[in-house]
């Protein structure tokens, strides 16, 4: 398994802030899909899907039974 794949499955759960310098970087252009806030939820701001693209992440979230529609997905920056 690639360095960048173990890292993508490992991010899986956590906020991008709490991603280390090395996952960062591995992770660097990827696509995460985060809850969107609503006012009735207040999400936990992890991420739920990692991809190199947004078709990618919308499946990942389509087969583990998530919506979506509820994500944002938006591309990781390099850390510094």
């Amino acid at each position: 398994m690639a360095k960048a794949a173990r890292n993508a499955d490992r991010a899986l759960g956590r906020g991008p802030d709490q991603l280390t310098l090395d996952e960062r970087m591995e992770l660097t252009g990827k696509y995460v899909a985060l809850e969107v806030y609503t006012p009735e939820a207040l999400p936990v701001r992890r991420i739920e899907a990692i991809g190199d693209s947004i078709d990618e992440c919308v499946r990942m979230l389509t087969s583990r039974g998530l919506d979506p529609r509820k994500f944002e997905f938006s591309r990781l920056a390099p850390p510094y």
